[in-house]
């Protein structure tokens, strides 16, 4: 999603490459290794923590545990957008529903964390990842749905600050008053005042 959001302001056009690359969807991101793609960030995630064999790696090692990874972050990419979308996009009845099950995904997600520091336990894991870039939308999701995030899910909320003092994180996030301008400027490209 945070590829998509990023490179959607980027790349009007597709090339044909990119075409080529992902003939299904025909969208990014398209990890091209070896002359191979592979499409959709999630598997993209996956694949890397295959080939680059990592110290710390991406998925937990038992069966059980690497499945549930699976689960919680599809539920992620499945859910998060689409509902965040509702939020800053709409208003009235459709608006405030969208909030409530904002919350109620957060709040699934918080119980899911537990006492951990990442999903991924002591380390950043699968669901870290497909998770994180929302927090650059909380201030936006904030001032357009009037909620307070750090209110309603605080454990949530320092969960993402812990993964904001990684570098690999804090370098490759939007600035959130920044998702905000351009949210407000999406908002206007929907007639949403």
């Amino acid at each position: 999603m945070r590829v998509r959001i990023a490179l959607k302001e980027i790349l009007s056009n597709k090339s044909t490459l990119l075409l080529k690359m992902n003939p299904v969807h025909k969208q990014v991101p398209v990890l091209i290794h070896n002359g191979k793609p592979v499409s959709e960030s999630l598997i993209i995630v996956e694949y890397i923590d295959e080939v680059w064999k990592n110290k710390v790696p991406l998925l937990p090692s038992d069966p059980c545990d690497r499945a549930n990874a699976r689960f919680w972050a599809n539920y992620v990419d499945s859910k998060i957008f689409n509902i965040g979308k509702l939020v800053w996009a709409t208003k009235g009845e459709v608006q405030e529903a969208a909030k409530k099950e904002l919350i109620e995904c957060f709040k699934q997600l918080e119980m899911e964390l537990g006492e951990r520091h990442y999903f991924g336990g002591k380390n950043i894991g699968l669901v870290d990842i497909p998770l994180i870039p929302f927090y650059s939308w909380f201030y936006a999701l904030e001032m357009c749905g009037n909620l307070s995030i750090i209110h309603e899910c605080a454990k949530l909320v320092s969960w993402a600050r812990r993964c904001m003092e990684k570098q690999s994180v804090s370098a490759s996030l939007p600035d959130q008053y920044k998702v905000y301008d351009h949210i407000l400027e999406l908002r206007d490209k929907y007639g949403v005042h």
